[in-house]
């Protein structure tokens, strides 16, 4: 199918809307159009309090920070802005309008020079000033005031994206509420949230349009801003939180479908939305405002179920589902980027009045003086979401969790029955994850060939379109929700691709192990099956894998077929690759492939 004919048929999947919103914005900035800055310049003083002198303490102690949630990185002074802290590209021009200096980046990650301007750092050092940490409370007004001379608004790359003024904007006021701050803001933080809602306001629009967490975080920013500027009496305080409240209610119920699970189909980034909408639930409980309905409340905590049933229940980790940007907003208390129990905990006793688990103390519910909720969740059980397109399969200390094709929203990866499989918290077989947004570095991360799924003939389930967009959406047949027996469970589901390839999924998970049957057939000429497997000492005998996890065997028409074992790649945190081994095999007609992993 032709280029242009597959752009046709998938841009109203999109939503007219939605592309409107999209081209418009766009169509402004090539006119030269930019949002406008206040006329008043910063007036000067602390932000949080009287600003303090640099240290010229040589003895003072370095801020450890760890980007993306595994690099660390040490500082005394506070960062070069416009570099990269990761030390791999050049330092970007910081008096650069904002969209040029997007435009000039061209196709290298502009997450990295991003990641330290979305102030995470912010409510970390607030905690501990609090706690009487006089070095961090004076750490954090030298390193604001840094920010704020070297970022004019809107000046250089940290001025170019909404979402990231509405991070940074929801950083200063979860800091404030820490800090106690909020019922008398400086002049300086007022000007701050002023000139970061000016930024967000005008391209909200384009946010929406992308129906993802830019929204959510945008409209959040603007309702946290609005009611906060209403306070002092800031000009347009009322409608921004007339708007922000609007689309924060329009975007609980956008983000997360209606049986919890994320639009967006990444794990990662419903915690991100999750993470959201609680500052939202946080802010309005401790300032006595009114956000969310009840509506879009139920939602939210809906979602934090759907992520709750999603986890391991060892490690607390979730399956490296979709696409990961890294984000890990609001980590006050600087849990494991790979456990997601802080998000569900926060999300639970906002939402829900309750708690996941009896035993699990969660530190920035602590931190942040929050009840952990009166009601015990049940334990986490096998379910269908037929909205969502998931089978999440539970059977002792196993789970198995295996994505098929519902797409009314864009889909990121082309994973279609992609299976994760864990037990004993060791994530037997695993998602590859994304890696970079980096046009040329992410092109292999959301393929097909990065899943545990057949591949036909070497392409995409899906083919790519743009940077973030797929055509041809495959659509799912024959679904079989989860089926619960004496001793175990099914589910399963297929497909036919644009190109007449067709695929059913079919698993059964026990307490022995999965037994995964794929049938494969339609137009193709040679097909992949491939299993991403837990690092360990991976041996081939008999035609059976084995290690200390597990035996993998493979049959097609009921013959024992010895797996091809390789090394690839996976990215568990983003900009952070690893090796690991992968067991494929070859398919040259149409048949059924028998995998089994036995514990």
């Amino acid at each position: 199918m032709r280029r242009l004919a597959l752009i046709a048929i998938t841009l109203p999947r999109l939503g007219i809307r939605n592309v409107a919103r999209v081209a418009l914005y766009k169509l402004c900035l090539k006119l030269g159009w930019r949002p406008r800055p206040l006329r008043a310049g910063y007036p000067g003083g602390g932000v949080f309090g009287t600003p303090r002198a640099k240290s010229k303490n040589n003895e003072q102690r370095p801020t450890t920070l760890y980007l993306f949630g595994w690099h660390p990185v040490n500082f005394i002074e506070p960062p070069d802005w416009h570099a990269d802290p990761l030390g791999e590209k050049p330092r970007l021009n910081p008096n650069q309008d904002w969209a040029k200096a997007l435009e000039a980046l061209g196709n290298d990650d502009v997450k990295r020079y991003w990641e330290l301007s979305r102030f995470y750092w912010l409510p970390q050092f607030a905690l501990a000033a609090r706690d009487g940490d006089h070095e961090a409370g004076e750490r954090m007004e030298i390193w604001l005031q840094d920010w704020i001379e070297r970022n004019p608004p809107f000046s250089g790359i940290n001025w170019a994206c909404g979402q990231e003024a509405a991070i940074r904007l929801m950083n200063l006021a979860l800091s404030a509420l820490i800090l106690e701050s909020w019922r008398e803001p400086s002049e300086a933080m007022k000007w701050l949230i002023e000139t970061h809602a000016r930024r967000i306001r005008p391209t909200l629009s384009y946010a929406l349009g992308q129906d993802n967490n830019h929204g959510t975080a945008e409209a959040s920013a603007l309702f946290i801003a609005g009611m906060w500027g209403q306070e002092w009496s800031m000009l347009g305080a009322e409608q921004i939180a007339m708007i922000g409240k609007k689309w924060v209610n329009d975007r609980a119920l956008r983000v997360i479908q209606s049986d919890g699970s994320p639009c967006q189909y990444s794990t990662t980034y419903h915690r991100a939305n999750l993470e959201t909408l609680c500052l939202v639930a946080l802010w309005c409980n401790q300032t006595g405002k009114e956000c969310l309905v009840s509506d879009a409340a139920a939602r939210v905590a809906m979602g934090a179920r759907w992520l709750y049933e999603t986890a391991d229940s060892t490690s607390y980790d979730v399956p490296n589902l979709g696409a990961n940007d890294g984000s890990h907003l609001f980590n006050v208390t600087e849990s494991n980027y790979r456990d997601f129990r802080p998000t569900i905990a926060l999300a639970s006793a906002l939402f829900d009045d309750s708690r996941p688990w009896a035993e699990y103390t969660d530190a920035r519910l602590a931190a942040l003086k929050i009840s952990p909720g009166k009601e015990i969740w049940s334990p986490a059980t096998s379910r269908h979401c037929g909205v969502g397109g998931f089978h999440i399969l539970r059977s002792g200390r196993a789970l198995a969790f295996m994505h098929y094709a519902r797409f009314s929203f864009r889909p990121g990866h082309a994973d279609a029955l992609h299976v994760d499989l864990w037990h004993k918290g060791i994530n037997l077989l695993r998602d590859a994850g994304t890696f970079s947004y980096n046009a040329a570095e992410a092109e292999w991360f959301s393929g097909t060939s990065a899943h545990n799924t057949v591949e036909f003939d070497g392409r995409d389930q899906m083919p790519k379109i743009g940077r973030f967009l797929f055509g041809a959406w495959l659509k799912s047949n024959d679904v079989s929700s989860v089926q619960e027996y004496s001793d175990s469970l099914t589910a399963g589901a297929g497909y036919l691709d644009a190109n007449g390839a067709e695929h059913h999924r079919a698993i059964k998970l026990s307490k022995e192990g999965l037994i995964c049957t794929d049938s494969v057939s339609g137009t193709f000429n040679k097909a992949c099956l491939r299993w991403r497997l837990a690092p360990g000492d991976w041996q081939l005998h008999d035609a059976v894998l084995s290690s200390e996890h597990c035996t993998i065997s493979i049959e097609i028409d009921g013959m024992l077929i010895p797996p091809t074992l390789n090394t690839t790649e996976e990215s568990r945190y983003y900009l952070h690759k690893t090796a690991i081994p992968v067991a494929s095999v070859v398919i040259e007609r149409a048949t059924t492939v028998i995998t089994k992993v036995m514990f």
